[in-house]
């Protein structure tokens, strides 16, 4: 288990901590490769575009928000027991895609907050869940969070702390799992606030998870890329307009029937577990784009906090959160 919190409620700079911002951060390798960044190995011809720009807009939007640190959940570092975090202070190594590693072959080097991290693994125990820290040295970082992670940040220069998918909604109902993971995001909104942090919470998550299974010989040949299922791109649509109204409750009350009908990889809790530590705010996100790869959908959203007044107010933007 994580260690003592450090009782901080603002940082050196006399600011208090908060929750600036949350976006859906799809981390599909593709987007990598298409951008040819000199960390990855493989070389592309582009494609996915609408994706790319999308993230480009995202990009604009943290650089003005100025975070301390970026903490991610993805679905691909899998732990059944518990929810872990990061917990070495700087990692480095390769991640390879062990589906697609003709497109994802990456040299990482990033930052970890580790006091944070520990505080969020703290947070955590406290409210009933299992939480560990990773401490191995030599931990390769799974492909989820490092290709979400370049896409919002090619500069690598922001502290992060990475967590875990412990699974929970596959192997408990979509309803008890997803339950676990409301109550980790309140956990990451606690620890952000008793250390002082200004953060940003990236949910790693796809929608409409059903995909083709070959690729093109050419995998960047867009003339091959399409949704994979019209009924799961419908509700894609569907979720996505309610989430640019600001209906978060009603996005909830059917995200159950989504995950099963679209696959939807928000399952997985990133999404759920984001949205619990901003505090469920019926504020309309902003869509920087969709776009498909290998058939899934892919939403890149934000939801600025500090714009709508939100961010350090618990009680406002919690007007939509669940008893």
């Amino acid at each position: 288990m994580g260690g003592q919190v450090r009782r901080k409620t603002h940082d050196k700079n006399g600011r208090s901590g908060h929750i600036l911002a949350g976006f859906l951060a799809p981390h599909p390798p593709h987007l990598v490769y298409a951008e040819n960044p000199p960390q990855n190995e493989p070389q592309a011809e582009g494609g996915w575009e609408q994706l790319r720009w999308a993230y480009e807009r995202a990009r604009r939007s943290l650089a003005l928000l100025k975070p301390d640190v970026l903490l991610v959940h993805s679905p691909h570092w899998m732990t059944q027991q518990g929810h872990h975090f990061l917990g070495v202070p700087q990692l480095s190594g390769k991640s390879v895609d062990p589906i697609f590693p003709n497109i994802f072959r990456y040299r990482f080097a990033l930052e970890v907050d580790v006091e944070l991290a520990e505080a969020c693994c703290a947070e955590g125990d406290r409210l009933g869940l299992y939480t560990k820290m990773m401490r191995n040295p030599n931990f390769r970082v799974d492909y989820g969070t490092i290709t979400t992670l370049h896409m919002i940040r090619p500069e690598w220069d922001i502290p992060i702390v990475g967590l875990s998918a412990n699974n929970s909604p596959y192997y408990l109902s979509t309803e008890q799992g997803l339950e676990e993971m409301d109550r980790l995001g309140k956990a990451t909104r606690a620890a952000v606030e008793k250390t002082g942090r200004r953060a940003v919470v990236l949910a790693s998550n796809t929608l409409c998870h059903w995909h083709f299974h070959q690729e093109p010989a050419l995998p960047e040949d867009m003339s091959q890329e399409r949704p994979h299922s019209y009924s799961g791109y419908k509700w894609d649509m569907r979720i996505i307009e309610l989430l640019r109204q600001g209906k978060t409750a009603e996005v909830f009350r059917l995200l159950p029937q989504f995950i099963d009908e679209a696959f939807a990889e928000v399952k997985s809790g990133g999404f759920t577990w984001m949205f619990a530590a901003m505090g469920y705010p019926d504020i309309p996100g902003q869509l920087h784009g969709y776009g498909t790869v290998i058939g899934t959908g892919n939403a890149v959203m934000e939801w600025n906090l500090v714009a709508a007044g939100l961010a350090g107010s618990p009680t406002r933007a919690r007007r939509a959160a669940r008893a």
